[in-house]
């Protein structure tokens, strides 16, 4: 069962992080469902990897496009993602540790940070790019 389901009232209007928040929801759905199937550790350890990896990379790519287009929340915006990258960097670390960190409440805590988030924090910022005419 997938922990989020991508749709129409997710998109921020904005190509490349609605193709980016299609992938970190791909990612956050494949370590659930592996996590619930009981995959084994080697499996479970490169889809969190992957998914680490990827939050800072489409991190990277949104604060690109703030200082590009000079966005007025950058530095709320940025901190949102400071705080998530230590979050999850936190749980890799517990799990690398051998610590069985990936539990249902990891995979709540996940789907409801990407849901406010992008429901909230990107939809504004999508607006305001589009607003810019970035599409």
């Amino acid at each position: 069962m997938s922990l989020l389901t991508w749709s129409p009232m997710f998109s921020v209007g904005v190509k490349e992080i609605d193709d980016q928040h299609k992938k970190l929801i791909d990612l956050a759905n494949r370590l659930n469902d592996g996590m619930a199937a009981g995959k084994g550790k080697e499996i479970l350890d490169k889809i969190f990897q992957e998914l680490v990896a990827y939050t800072v990379s489409h991190f990277a790519t949104e604060e690109r496009l703030m200082a590009t287009h000079n966005y007025a929340e950058t530095a709320a915006h940025k901190e949102a993602h400071k705080k998530l990258i230590e979050t999850v960097a936190e749980l890799k670390r517990k799990h690398d540790s051998g610590d069985n960190v990936l539990t249902s409440q990891v995979m709540t805590f996940l789907r409801d940070w990407l849901t406010k988030h992008i429901l909230n924090t990107d939809k504004a910022f999508g607006r305001a790019l589009n607003q810019k005419g970035v599409k």
